[in-house]
């Protein structure tokens, strides 16, 4: 059984989601942190003929997060608009693309702690993954938000090297 409000899990089920919510929880903080330099303009910017921007890849996490836990597992009714994510024409404000990602990420924590010892092992499918079980998907949206956040990293250095700031 999942934990109450205020209860705290035990053994291995408490532990689990204790790392896997604290994984979120960081990768959150660290989007955040890369963002903070970034300018409202630069967020959008693609600095290199191929790739993304920072806020394009923000966008890109959020449906992500939405869609393969919000949709599939916590049953939201998040319907994706995948091509969006990478070339929406009007995007909303840095701060409101960034809000949007903390409010995934929220989704995914609270997700996470209602989530049984039986649960982890439900089965579970979803376009675009090969994941077979709730635990296995939780696992690859983080590594998955691991990935970006590498390329938020050079995205950062590219953006103040272009803007002439030593990085």
């Amino acid at each position: 059984m999942p934990a109450k409000q205020g209860e705290k899990m035990s053994g291995l089920e408490g532990t689990l989601a204790s790392v896997l919510v604290g994984r979120y929880i960081t990768n959150a903080a660290r989007v955040r942190e890369l963002a903070a330099p970034i300018g409202d303009k630069q967020f959008w910017q693609r600095p290199f003929s191929y790739g993304n921007s920072f806020g394009h890849l923000v966008l890109h996490l959020t449906g992500n997060l939405n869609y393969y836990i919000g949709a599939q597992i916590a049953k939201t009714g998040y319907v994706r608009d995948r091509p969006r994510e990478f070339n929406d024409p009007n995007p909303p404000p840095k701060e409101e693309a960034l809000k949007r990602l903390d409010n995934a990420v929220a989704m995914v924590v609270e997700t996470i702690r209602a989530q049984s010892s039986d649960d982890w092992s439900a089965e579970y499918s979803a376009e675009g993954t090969d994941a077979t079980t709730r635990l296995d998907i939780v696992v690859v949206c983080a590594a998955h938000m691991q990935h970006h956040i590498g390329q938020m990293i050079y995205l950062g250095y590219e953006l103040r090297r272009q803007a002439g700031a030593t990085p």
